[in-house]
């Protein structure tokens, strides 16, 4: 850990900084011209939006299908997943981090005529509740709720009060009409992502929809193989997710779920 990561995790931290965004246009076979907000923090990576990501969407997605985001952040994958599902569907694009929402708030209208995003300001969470995320800098550009992660290891040392719904009880109320077309969860939630998937269970083994999860680089072995055992008793198959052009990569088992540091988990409904 650096010095000045070290004094900020001993609670030295200076004002929070709020970043803008640009409006980027990039032409994206088979759909035209697509608009992209990219957020000016200067620690996000430059995004692309691009076909073969959506191509390799659609090989499970059709028009008219519902897809659920968690951990949207700026937009980036919800976005190609809405050109994936048309007019037609849904992105519900989840993202309590409230100073990189505004960025996700604008992705969801700059492409009216070709995508359908929801954006809500709120975490995925077992029960109803107000929770505090830890993120890596002033400006908030990533972080989470770091489960059963000693601070001194995940080193994100800012903390930001965020809130949360049990998401399956929202979408009964809110989006139940959409369910029998639930294709896809993604969900990327720094270490916290078993118990995201955990929480919608039995939404999961309704509806058997693709998943695609993070496997944070600070979780354990012990974490790593009790998402394995959890995805595979509810009857799916685990791939490791090589690329958003190539969703499916190589078979996961449980002994190689510890092999790669960071990454993610394509997993497909027997």
């Amino acid at each position: 850990m650096k010095l000045k990561e070290y004094i900020y995790m001993l609670g030295f931290q200076p004002r929070p900084k709020r970043y803008g965004y640009d409006i980027r246009q990039f032409d994206v076979d088979g759909y035209g011209s697509v608009q992209y907000a990219q957020w000016l923090h200067p620690s996000e990576s430059e995004k692309m939006i691009q076909a073969p990501a959506v191509n390799a969407l659609c090989t499970f997605l059709e028009k008219g299908d519902f897809c659920i985001d968690i951990g949207a952040h700026s937009g980036d994958t919800a976005l190609p997943m809405a050109l994936a599902v048309g007019t037609s569907g849904l992105v519900l694009a989840l993202e309590p981090n409230p100073y990189v929402f505004h960025v996700l708030n604008k992705n969801a209208v700059l492409n009216p005529d070709k995508t359908n995003i929801a954006p809500l300001m709120v975490a995925a969470t077992p029960v109803d509740e107000d929770m505090v995320f830890e993120y890596s800098d002033a400006g908030f550009c990533n972080g989470g709720f770091h489960e059963g992660i000693s601070k001194w290891k995940h080193g994100h040392a800012f903390k930001q009060t965020v809130t949360g719904i049990h998401l399956p009880s929202f979408l009964e109320k809110r989006y139940a009409d959409r369910l029998d077309r639930l294709k896809f969860i993604k969900v990327d939630a720094e270490g916290y992502d078993l118990s995201i998937l955990k929480s919608v269970r039995d939404i999961i083994v309704t509806f058997r929809p693709y998943l695609k999860t993070e496997v944070y680089i600070k979780t354990d072995d012990t974490y790593r193989k009790n998402m394995y055992d959890f995805l595979s008793s509810l009857g799916y198959s685990l791939y490791f997710g090589d690329d958003d052009a190539q969703l499916k990569g190589d078979p996961v088992t449980r002994d190689n779920m510890t092999a790669l540091k960071h990454f993610d988990l394509f997993c497909v409904p027997q």
